[in-house]
């Protein structure tokens, strides 16, 4: 039975995630309320060009409903309705000021309500006719501009404080910024967002193809290790989150009707990303694929729930914004228990991520120009979010903190992103490249000699400033100095035969020491003994 109960909770819930708008530029919808005033929506409006549209229907009976518009400064006195200063209708009407026209009269004495008493319709007003006293009801169709020194918010309410049956209201609002196509449909305070996607979606596709191609040459190298791999997928999921929040955006500025699927996709990927980065960096802080080939058990079980408790965090706090966030507020994403928890959380993995590089950097010293400079690099990372929420609750003003925020948020990502690409580039002159070994010596145990080489719980040591790419440019393979390839014999003997019209055979080597004998080698279909006989 609790297994039920849990099932359809999370069914409502998700129900909710996906249904609601997060913007209020075209909303309609019936209300019905024993309260005798009723917040519908918010819009931030511009000055001059900012224009509210409304066609509301209700019963005479109801009679007289108003449309109430506060402005930001006003609707904390009045807003939300358990802890507002000012509780009761009239008390929220005392604030308002006549010389602004911030009621509208919903019948026919005020012309500029655009109203008219008519009779219901029995089809579309059955469920009316059948509830309430009357067939009339008044239908109004107007809309209403917006003056002020700055771009505001303005909030829209229904109230009726000589109601004692509450209100009913058939509603349609439709809210614009001007005519432009990057403006029209968006709140003032999501000016740019859409320009802001388009520019990091370019770069990011740069990033991408830079990422391809390094890629191929770690692989070619056997340099592509898991930790490298990792980042392949943060980069393809953050791009990825990037275009579903283009879509979104674009369908969005075309007819202002949105779709919500696409925004939360774009954000479930976007989490994601950020979920696989900071599973990468915590492992490459302990050395992993660095300086070791596995990590312990009791890491692999901490690390499991790091992540594990990272990402319920991560979904509790969508959850809790379509759910519990109020409409009436404006909020952060993060400004809730969840979004506080989750930067907590990522603050105890920022103390992880330095206790792990001072333990590897003991062990490893040599591996300190990849180290410092990573641990400088991602602890802005780490830190970037909650400074982030900070200056959105404390700093910006609410009418400009939505584009802002996103403008940062996405331009912190790039530099985490590029950065790392910057410190692996496979490049002879980069001292700060982490790998030094190779994937395929990942597992050997010894070497002939006894000394220890690469194992997965330790690789070997190399000396400072010793770059495997550099040394794979300035080595000579001595192993295979003095190696003939059979193609190379037949060449020799080809061009012999072209000279003298004739194929001689190659000499016999006569070695006289056995022990520099086995350096000597013909590769090929046959080879030599030490007497020179085939």
């Amino acid at each position: 039975m609790m297994g039920t109960k849990w099932k359809w909770s999370f069914i409502w819930a998700f129900y909710h995630l996906f249904s609601q708008c997060c913007s209020a530029l075209y909303m309609e919808g019936d209300m019905r309320t024993i309260e005798d005033w009723a917040f519908l929506a918010r819009f931030c409006f511009l000055s001059e060009v900012g224009e509210l549209r409304f066609e509301v229907d209700y019963p005479k009976s109801f009679a007289v409903q108003n449309l109430i518009l506060y402005y930001d400064d006003q609707w904390d006195s009045v807003y939300p309705l358990d802890s507002a200063p000012l509780q009761t209708c009239v008390a929220k009407e005392s604030v308002l000021r006549p010389e602004n026209h911030q009621v509208i009269n919903l019948t026919t004495s005020f012309v500029w309500s655009g109203c008219v008493l008519e009779t219901m319709d029995p089809v579309l007003d059955a469920d009316w006719l059948a509830t309430y006293d009357g067939d009339k009801k008044y239908s109004c169709d107007s809309k209403r501009s917006f003056r002020s020194v700055r771009d505001r918010w303005w909030f829209v309410v229904v109230d009726n404080c000589d109601s004692s049956n509450g209100l009913v209201a058939r509603y349609r609002l439709t809210m614009t910024n001007g005519d432009s196509f990057f403006r029209r449909h968006f709140s003032a305070d999501q000016f740019g967002i859409l320009e802001s996607y388009f520019a990091f979606v370019f770069w990011y596709l740069v990033l991408n193809l830079l990422v391809y191609h390094t890629t191929g040459i770690l692989k070619q190298k056997q340099l592509l290790h898991t930790t490298y791999k990792l980042y392949v997928v943060t980069v393809i999921l953050y791009f990825l989150s990037l275009c579903c929040s283009i879509i979104y955006y674009l369908d969005y500025a075309r007819d202002g009707m949105a779709a919500p699927f696409l925004k939360i996709t774009g954000r479930v990927l976007q989490a994601t990303s950020d979920a696989v980065f900071l599973l990468m960096l915590i492992l490459m802080a302990k050395g992993y694929t660095i300086t070791r080939g596995r990590i312990s058990h009791s890491g692999t079980i901490k690390i499991t729930v790091l992540m594990s408790v990272y990402c319920l965090v991560y979904t509790a706090l969508f959850i809790y914004e379509a759910v519990v966030f109020d409409p009436g507020e404006v909020l952060y994403f993060y400004e809730s228990l969840a979004g506080f928890c989750l930067v907590i959380l990522r603050g105890l993995t920022w103390l992880w991520f330095i206790y792990a590089i001072v333990f590897t950097l003991k062990h490893y010293p040599e591996k300190a120009q990849f180290y410092v400079p990573f641990f400088f690099a991602y602890t802005f990372w780490f830190l970037a979010m909650p400074v982030m929420i900070l200056i959105a609750t404390l700093a910006i003003p609410q009418w400009w903190r939505e584009k802002a925020m996103n403008a940062i948020e996405l331009f912190v990502a790039l530099i985490a992103h590029t950065g790392f690409l910057i410190l692996t580039r496979p490049a002879a002159a980069n001292t700060n490249f982490p790998y030094h070994v190779r994937t395929s010596q990942v597992g050997c145990s010894g070497s002939p000699d006894g000394m220890l080489t690469s194992t997965v719980d330790g690789f070997a040591h190399h000396g400072v400033n010793n770059n495997v790419l550099e040394t794979e440019q300035r080595a000579t393979n001595f192993d295979e100095l003095f190696t003939v390839g059979y193609n190379s014999s037949r060449q020799s003997a080809s061009v012999t035969k072209q000279s003298n019209g004739n194929t001689q055979p190659p000499r016999p080597i006569h070695n006289r020491d056995p022990h520099i004998a086995s350096i000597f080698q013909v590769s090929g279909r046959h080879s030599m003994n030490n007497n020179g006989n085939r």
